[in-house]
């Protein structure tokens, strides 16, 4: 096998590489979705000094928190990756 072809069948993989592309549409929704809610909760935590009114609230609250901030990130590491 001659060593020019080596060479070609790397770069031609390494062009088709470099032009695989992830969307970054996850990311961008998942992180739309936590500010919004960031938002809902700073609002409704002005406006409602006993906001969330008892503990079982105040778990759903926060979880959902959570769970759209593992959503940010994790799709934040799948595009990176």
């Amino acid at each position: 096998m001659d060593l020019s072809f080596i060479v070609a069948a790397a770069e031609v993989a390494e062009h088709a590489a470099e032009e695989h592309h992830k969307s970054e549409l996850p990311f961008f929704v998942m992180g739309a979705l936590f500010a919004t809610f960031a938002v809902v909760v700073s609002v409704f935590g002005f406006k409602r000094p006993d906001f969330p009114d008892n503990a079982q609230a105040a778990r759903a609250v926060m979880s959902a928190g959570v769970v759209l901030m593992l959503g940010a990130v994790g799709s934040a590491v799948y595009v990176a990756l």
